[in-house]
């Protein structure tokens, strides 16, 4: 496995490949690997001639407030992680490389990016937008591999890479769990470990929504709140969001028909949780995804 660490670099190396007619996979992470992320690498590797994956933890999706400085990073592990799982190059840029002056152009997905998440964390989606426009830009991958855990984020990116025209197909990669249902997650190591048990009440309000909407149930207010409830009675958890969106377009529904999204967000101690169930509903048939 090569580790890169310049664009153009990069560059020279992604031409190389396309003049011998290699397809390309690509992974776009801010490290500190965990399953959910080689689940994707795997998918990559599955699909393509060569994997490449960047660790950059980018700054300009994090608020003032929010743990940019100590967003865990680990480079050696990571790179022992991908080494293992076939990854072909490590893309690993400095902010400088990334960002060599005051960035002037951003992308925004307003109608996108003001829900669920957004609601929090308002500047988020402008900084992913435009930090995964410029990795594609200069990857020019085949396919590119996100995780549904962070469901919104896969709208915004399908969304970015369809109105700009983007030569590349955006593959979503279903969720990693662990054993008691929580969500696989960088962040999951800022829980202690009288928090770790109560942060699986997200999955929890989650499959039992899911559960009632397979058994029939087709109230979307009553099955929000009843989730929220769930979260909020939980010891210890605060709730930031209980929702059921249209998964293109993060709306809420009239009916509890076509492909949906359930999903919350939640506050323990330090680590802010995000959890999601996609599904397809056709009258009485209901997939989860």
């Amino acid at each position: 496995m090569y580790t890169i660490e310049t664009i153009d670099e990069l560059r020279q190396y992604i031409k190389n490949v396309r003049q011998s007619g290699k397809t390309i996979g690509y992974v776009a992470t801010m490290g500190y690997l965990h399953e959910g992320h080689l689940s994707l690498v795997q998918a990559a590797r599955a699909q393509s001639d060569i994997v490449v994956v960047s660790i950059f933890v980018n700054p300009l999706q994090f608020g003032p407030n929010e743990d940019y400085e100590d967003y865990p990073r680990d480079l050696k592990k990571d790179q022992q992680l991908l080494e293992n799982s076939g990854c072909d190059v490590l893309f690993a840029p400095s902010v400088s490389e990334m960002y060599p002056r005051e960035m002037a152009t951003f992308v925004e997905l307003p109608e996108l990016s003001n829900k669920l998440c957004g609601r929090t964390r308002p500047i988020h989606f402008r900084g992913v937008a435009t930090v995964v426009c410029k990795l594609l830009n200069i990857v020019q991958p085949d396919a590119a591999y996100f995780g549904q855990k962070d469901g919104q984020q896969v709208a915004v990116i399908r969304r970015m890479v369809d109105d700009l025209n983007l030569p590349v197909r955006i593959v979503s990669v279903p969720i990693v769990r662990e054993a008691d249902g929580l969500a696989k997650s960088s962040r999951n190591i800022y829980l202690t470990e009288a928090e770790r048990p109560h942060a699986t009440v997200l999955y929890r309000a989650l499959r039992a929504a899911a559960d009632e909407i397979v058994a029939g149930d087709r109230s979307v207010e009553a099955i929000i709140q009843r989730m929220a409830d769930t979260i909020s009675a939980e010891p210890g958890v605060r709730l930031d969001y209980a929702e059921m969106v249209d998964t293109a377009t993060l709306q809420r529904p009239d009916t509890i028909e076509g492909d949906l999204m359930l999903a919350v967000a939640a506050f323990i101690g330090r680590a802010r949780l995000i959890d999601n169930i996609p599904m397809q509903v056709e009258g009485n048939r209901v997939r989860l995804l």
